[in-house]
């Protein structure tokens, strides 16, 4: 009996001289490696398989960096500058519906002296672009387009004192394996969604003209140094009245104005669009919302965010909610309408069918498959759609249709979704009228709240331009319409985004510690051989 008391006690010293072991074991630790140093430059990974840049230690372009990397934390916790801001021409924007694919424009003013451009706003993709020395432009005088009363511009980096070459040894060049030099100018080629559409030509920095909005101070003038695609070439959509005088990409990416508007400490990483029912709206750069709006997570693809992609987890038609409706979905302004998978689309369009008091009909020229007739010159009751978020969250559209006009007023409507080729969907331009859009990029979510355009939160006015003059009301009735207007196949913006692997790292501490109580397991081993346990109660 005192042999397996001893055998017992024994045991219990060895297991609890384990625990400790195995508590010391798994105490972590790290080594600090400075952000230039040698170890750190074998940790690069080189953009688009081309070779690292790395300065030289001591040299005067390490310390700048080093400096420039202070500013921005100094930035960082000083907080942002402005609370909002806009265009310095206005934070309006407008759609010239047909003459113009559907999109949003808003007018901008880049260089010094400065040059205004009717830009299209696109958050499918990153580039800040405008006709610029041009070869291959889109035809910029009033007198081409319907809906214009001036001509557009072109510019020009030689006749702007603020204008400057980007040099291929710039980290946001993409283009630099293909450059002869490092201190080439940077070309840049963007090939969009829709067919042959493309812009390409070379990249500059120069100064785009804002205005700062705050409830504490005057509105100020704010000049951000942006860089910005000098088209030379533009292709497809591009020269056939899409994007005549240039886009500007809200994208994720580091080359996007929010990007470098919030990098620079101007504002806070976030920016919201608002769409009305009169083909207007507005736009504002700092914009995080109101606190009572909804919101849902953005997607990572690969662990990067690439695009605005959010997880739709079903779809209803009026108060039915379908069965294997849910999908990802890019949201994107720079696509006129809705895109939805093909199995999810043909859900939505049976049900939506089926709701619908309306003979069906077709209208040739429109790309539409589910039109009807009206039987009034209003345009009828249809169900509304909505998509379902996480947390309960959901997204309303009341009127999924697009309103064609006769003489007479409201002929036909049709549900304006099309099937899409791929198992990512598209929100479109024309499911976000009526609210106002937060791209929120801190946070890494997009938000939406009922709006009117007019009001930005808890009471107060949004700003529409630098003196503060405000538009006559706007209704709030239909969607976007035209009378007997055939719709203009949009450009949809968006580079394939590279795909690089990572051999993926695993800590392998746990496998030290097996190693190190691997004597004390052997010991616990032999004395259990020689001093077996009893289980027998009996003494």
């Amino acid at each position: 009996m005192e042999t397996r008391r001893s055998s017992v006690l024994i045991l219990s010293v060895l297991l609890a001289f384990a625990a400790v072991d195995v508590a010391a074991v798994v105490t972590y630790s790290s080594r600090l490696i400075q952000r230039f140093s040698d170890e750190a430059k074998l940790l690069k990974v080189p953009r688009d398989g081309g070779e690292v840049r790395w300065p030289e230690r001591k040299s005067l372009e390490y310390y700048k960096l080093l400096v420039n990397s202070d500013f921005q934390r100094q930035k960082m916790k000083l907080g942002p500058k402005y609370d909002l801001i806009f265009p310095s021409q206005g934070s309006k924007t407008m759609s010239f519906g047909n003459d113009f694919g559907w999109l949003h424009y808003t007018w901008i003013d880049i260089g010094t002296p400065n040059v205004s451009f009717l830009v299209a706003l696109d958050v499918g993709s990153d580039l800040l672009w405008v006709p610029c020395d041009c070869v291959q432009c889109a035809p910029l005088s009033a007198s081409y387009y319907s809906s214009l009363d001036k001509d557009l511009s072109e510019y020009r980096p030689s006749g702007s004192s603020t204008s400057k070459h980007v040099p291929c040894s710039h980290q946001l060049c993409d283009s630099s394996p293909n450059c002869k030099s490092s201190k080439q100018q940077c070309p840049y080629t963007i090939d969009y969604y829709t067919e042959n559409t493309s812009s390409s030509g070379l990249l500059v920095e120069d100064t785009l003209h804002l205005v700062s909005a705050s409830d504490h101070t005057l509105n100020t003038s704010v000049q951000a140094p942006v860089i910005i695609g000098c088209g030379m070439k533009q292709s497809g959509g591009y020269l056939d009245g899409v994007a005549p005088d240039g886009l500007m990409g809200l994208g994720p990416g580091e080359i996007s104005v929010p990007s470098f508007l919030a990098k620079a400490g101007l504002i806070r990483n976030s920016f919201s669009m608002c769409f009305d029912e009169e083909d207007s709206g507005r736009i504002y750069f700092g914009d995080e919302g109101p606190a009572t709006q909804q919101s849902t997570q953005f997607l990572p693809s690969d662990g990067k965010y690439m695009t605005y992609t959010v997880a739709v987890e079903a779809c209803c038609i009026g108060d039915s909610c379908l069965k294997q409706t849910g999908f990802s979905a890019v949201v994107d302004s720079g696509t006129s309408f809705t895109f939805l998978p093909n199995e999810v689309y043909e859900r939505i369009a049976k049900e939506f069918d089926r709701r619908v008091n309306s003979t069906i009909t077709s209208y040739p020229g429109y790309p539409w498959e589910y039109c009807y007739k009206s039987s009034s010159q209003e345009l009828p009751n249809v169900p509304y759609l909505k998509l379902m978020f996480p947390l309960n969250n959901s997204f309303v559209v009341y009127n999924p249709v697009f309103v064609i006009y006769g003489l007479q007023g409201v002929s036909g409507f049709c549900l304006a979704i099309q099937p899409g080729e791929r198992d990512v969907g598209t929100i479109g331009q024309n499911f976000m009228t009526g609210y106002r859009m937060v791209f929120d990029r801190e946070k890494m979510k997009l938000g939406w709240s009922p709006s009117n355009c007019q009001d930005l939160a808890d009471g107060k006015r949004m700003p529409l331009s630098p003196n503060g003059t405000r538009s006559n009301p706007l209704p709030t009735n239909v969607q976007q319409s035209t009378p007997g207007g055939r719709a203009v196949a949009p450009a949809v913006a968006g580079r394939a985004p590279s795909k690089p692997s990572f051999a993926p790292t695993r800590l392998v501490s746990s496998q030290f510690c097996y190693l190190k109580l691997l004597p004390l397991l052997v010991l616990l081993h032999l004395l259990v051989s020689f001093f077996p346990l009893d289980t027998d109660t009996h003494c």
